[in-house]
């Protein structure tokens, strides 16, 4: 289950393929994108994730009731046409930043909302595409991106298991070039009750592909914790400054807190490691502090082992206590001084053999 996006295989025998989304944390200022992907190669990143649409591509002009964002959040009351007139990233810009991230050795690529941002896109030589998690249901748009024959990383917030399982299956059916499903949750900031990110493991098992976390929550704990479940994408919403406002500001991470949440992704990666039993290489200096059947008097050859010249005690050299009954009784192949770690050649016959 590897998915190759540009240089890197991703998928969960690789290290977690981590995502800064700049979405509209440019706060309608080039410089400021541009500022971004800098900020965000420098956090760690391994790629960036822009969003390509206009007002007109994604919605209509209108102050219907449908058309009102609803009170309550942080953009209530807002038509989604004024919204996304503040949210969107200008085309004009799309190469320029494309060429900006490449050049910091991180892969570029965005979430078309239509047809014409595929092409768009694909002039642009995209590597691979996001699937927004409200687009999940729109098998038109699915079609169009599988159809270019790159990776897909499909968003699933809302969506139930059908409506994911027919998007997959209809992402393949188009020629999709390897497909990633994203858990998430479309609550912006996601509350961390909300975030049921057991889902993860079962959603690898039922759909038979890499699973990732496109996150909203507040702060790193989220992105960790998906990791240690088999998560093998994170993406997160970066930004310059919180304080400096913009639409997606609210529930993103500085540069700082990026980085931190990289260096603790990394950490719970390495800690995650494979199944292992026994000793690991970090405790193998550790089994001094272990117990095992010693010689605690001298022993003459021929001599039987008692109770007496052999003990369980610190440290763990020798053979394990479970074994005293088994030595009990036998004799001494061999003269064994005191603080002799007993090994097998040791044992011979029984007292009376």
């Amino acid at each position: 289950m590897t998915v190759r996006i540009g240089a890197r295989d991703v998928g969960p025998a690789h290290p977690a393929f981590i995502i800064a989304e700049i979405s509209a944390n440019h706060n309608g200022d080039l410089d400021r994108a541009l500022d971004c992907i800098h900020a965000a190669a420098e956090a760690g990143a391994d790629a960036v994730k822009f969003q390509t649409y206009t007002p007109d591509t994604i919605t209509i002009d209108a102050a219907g009731p449908d058309f009102v964002i609803p009170p309550g959040g942080p953009w209530g009351g807002k038509t989604l046409y004024q919204l996304y007139g503040e949210a969107h990233t200008p085309w004009d810009w799309h190469g320029k930043l494309f060429e900006a991230a490449r050049s910091r050795g991180l892969v570029a690529f965005s979430t078309p909302f239509d047809a014409s941002a595929v092409r768009l896109l694909e002039s642009l030589h995209a590597p691979a595409y996001k699937i927004a998690s409200f687009e999940l249901v729109d098998d038109g748009l699915l079609a169009a991106v599988a159809e270019t024959g790159k990776p897909v990383l499909l968003s699933t917030g809302m969506a139930s298991l059908e409506e994911i399982d027919h998007a997959v299956r209809t992402l393949r059916g188009a020629g999709a070039g390897g497909i990633i499903v994203l858990r998430c949750t479309s609550s912006y900031p996601a509350p961390d009750s909300s975030m049921n990110l057991a889902t993860i493991p079962a959603l690898a098992s039922v759909l038979e592909c890499p699973v990732g976390l496109s996150d909203h929550s507040l702060g790193v704990t989220a992105a960790v914790v998906a990791v240690t479940l088999g998560a093998c994408v994170v993406e997160k919403h970066l930004t310059l400054s919180r304080a400096d406002g913009g639409v997606d500001a609210h529930f993103s991470l500085e540069p700082d807190e990026f980085r931190q949440m990289v260096a603790e992704v990394r950490r719970a990666e390495a800690m995650r490691g494979r199944v292992s039993f026994g000793p690991g290489v970090a405790e193998k200096g550790n089994k001094v502090f272990r117990r095992s059947l010693y010689v605690v008097k001298d022993v003459a050859e021929g001599e039987p082992f008692t109770p007496d010249n052999v003990r369980s005690i610190r440290p763990g050299f020798g053979l394990a206590p479970r074994f005293l009954e088994v030595v009990i009784g036998k004799r001494a192949t061999k003269a064994l001084p005191r603080g002799t770690a007993l090994q097998w050649e040791h044992i011979g016959g029984p007292e009376n053999g």
